[in-house]
C-alpha cells in the first residue's frame, strides 16, 4: 500500500470524477442558498434538498447569459461537470447552465424585474400623464414593416385624417430593438415635436415580444415627458412597457382609437356646446328682460322720474338749511366759551399784573424772591418789569409791615 501526499491523493480523486462520463455532463435539481456574486462577475451558492447538499460554482462567461436573477430559496435544475477544487479538496459543481424549476426563465425575469421597478415607483398611477384631447401631433414607434404601422395609420385616417404621424422606425424584436426603442422616445422628448407617443408592435410569443420587458425600454418610457400609449399587440398577457406607459392599448388598432379623436364626434360635441351656449344665453336674456319690466312697471316709476328727483331735491335743500342752522348755533356757543375762557387766562397772565405797575424780583439764576429773608446784603437779583429788566444789589434790608411801614 502506497502513502499518498494530500495533493497526490486529491489529484487521484479529481482523475477521477473528471474520467467519469456521468459526472463530465450532468443536471441536478435542489434549492440555491448562500449565493453570492463576486466583483469579478462569478456566481458561488450551493445547492441543497432533504438529505444532502452540493457547492456550486458559475464562472462570468456563463453569468452573462442569465434572463433571471439567482437568490437563495429559488428551486432550479442546474446543468455542467463535477470536478475537484484542489486548494480545498472538496469537490463542486461547475455551473454552464441554469434555469428555473417548474418556471420558465423569461417568465422568472420578468417577475423580478417588475418587482424591482414597482419598489422604484415606474408603476404608480399617479405619476401618469393625461393624454391631450386634440393633440397637434402623433409620434409613433414601432417597425416601418409591420402590420400595427399599417393598422395606426388606417385608423388614424378614419378618425381625424388632419392630425400628423411622425414615424420613428426602430426594431421591435431582437437584441437590439430594446435600446432602439428607448432611444427614439429620449429624441421625440428633445425635440418636443409631438403631444403624445404610441410605443409597439402587433402579437407574437413572450420571446417575440420580449423588447418590451427589457428595462431600458420600460425606463424610458417612465422617464418620457410626452404621454406614452402602449401599443404591443396581446389581448390577455401585459408587458412591463404597459405597466410603465400612461395608458395601456390591447392593440395598435385600439391605442389609434384612444389617441386620435373621432372628428365627427368633436363635431357632434362643438354643435352641442354651441346649442348648450345658445340656450344659456337666451335664458340670460329673458331674465335681465323680465328683470327690466319689473322695474318699469314698479310704482317708483309709474310717477314721472322728474318729480321724484325734484321732490328729493327739495328735501335735500331743507336738510341743509337745518344743518346750516345747527353750525351756526354751534359756532356762536363756542365763540362766547372761547371768549370767557380768554378773559380768565388775562386775569391771570402774570404780564397783566406787571403792566398795573408790580414787578418780579428773582435771583439771576431764575429764583423768585418773596420774602426779604431769601436775600443777603450786596447779593445781585433781577427785577422784572412789565417792559424790561433791572440788575439791583441789595445795600438794606428791612421789614415791612401789613400797613406799609418800616418796622
Amino acid at each position: 500500500m502506497g502513502i499518498f501526499s494530500v495533493s497526490e491523493i486529491t489529484c487521484y480523486i479529481k482523475g477521477l470524477l473528471d474520467g467519469d462520463d456521468t459526472l463530465a455532463d450532468v443536471f441536478v435539481r435542489g434549492e440555491i442558498s448562500n449565493f453570492k456574486r463576486h466583483y469579478s462577475g462569478h456566481c458561488y451558492f450551493t445547492l441543497k434538498d432533504a438529505g444532502a447538499t452540493l457547492r456550486c460554482v458559475m464562472f462570468r462567461s456563463r453569468v452573462q447569459f442569465l434572463k433571471f436573477e439567482p437568490r437563495d430559496g429559488l428551486k432550479v435544475i442546474a446543468g455542467g461537470h463535477i470536478s475537484v477544487f484542489e486548494r480545498d479538496g472538496q469537490y463542486q459543481l461547475y455551473v454552464d447552465q441554469l434555469v428555473p424549476a417548474g418556471l420558465g426563465e423569461l417568465s422568472l425575469a420578468l417577475e423580478q424585474l417588475k418587482e424591482k421597478l414597482a419598489a422604484e415607483g415606474l408603476f404608480a398611477e399617479e405619476r401618469k400623464k393625461p393624454l391631450p384631447l386634440l393633440p397637434k401631433a402623433v409620434g409613433v414607434i414601432t417597425s416601418p414593416v409591420g402590420a400595427a404601422l399599417r393598422d395606426i395609420i388606417t385608423v388614424a385616417r378614419r378618425r381625424h385624417p388632419g392630425i400628423p404621424i411622425v414615424l420613428y422606425p426602430v426594431q421591435v424584436q431582437g437584441p437590439e430593438a430594446a435600446p432602439q426603442i428607448a432611444h427614439a422616445i429620449r429624441v421625440f422628448n428633445r425635440l418636443a415635436n409631438v403631444d403624445v407617443l404610441i410605443v409597439g408592435r402587433g402579437g407574437g410569443s413572450l420571446e417575440e415580444l420580449w423588447a418590451f420587458n427589457e428595462e431600458e425600454a420600460v425606463r424610458a418610457i417612465a422617464a418620457s415627458s410626452i404621454p406614452v400609449v402602449s401599443a404591443v399587440g396581446h389581448e390577455t398577457d401585459y408587458t412591463l412597457a404597459d405597466f410603465a406607459a400612461d395608458r395601456r392599448a390591447a392593440t395598435p388598432s385600439q391605442a389609434a382609437e384612444i389617441v386620435f379623436p373621432d372628428v365627427q364626434e368633436l363635431g357632434r360635441y362643438i354643435r352641442m356646446l354651441r346649442q348648450a351656449m345658445e340656450s344659456h344665453v337666451q335664458s340670460y336674456i329673458k331674465r335681465y328682460r323680465l328683470l327690466v319690466e319689473q322695474y318699469r312697471d314698479s310704482r317708483a316709476l309709474r310717477r314721472r322720474p322728474v318729480e321724484i328727483v325734484a321732490a328729493k331735491q327739495q328735501l335735500l335743500d331743507i336738510s341743509l338749511q337745518r344743518l346750516h342752522h345747527i353750525v351756526k348755533e354751534q359756532f356762536t356757543t363756542k365763540q362766547h366759551r372761547f371768549k370767557v375762557i380768554a378773559e380768565k387766562l388775562a386775569v391771570l397772565n402774570p404780564l397783566m399784573v406787571l403792566a398795573r405797575g408790580y414787578s418780579i424780583v428773582r435771583t439771576p439764576d431764575g429764583r423768585i424772591i418773596r420774602a426779604v429773608d431769601q436775600v443777603g446784603k450786596d447779593q445781585l437779583l433781577e427785577i422784572v418789569l412789565h417792559r424790561g429788566r433791572i440788575e439791583a444789589r441789595v445795600e438794606k434790608i428791612g421789614e415791612e409791615h401789613d400797613n406799609g411801614r418800616k418796622g
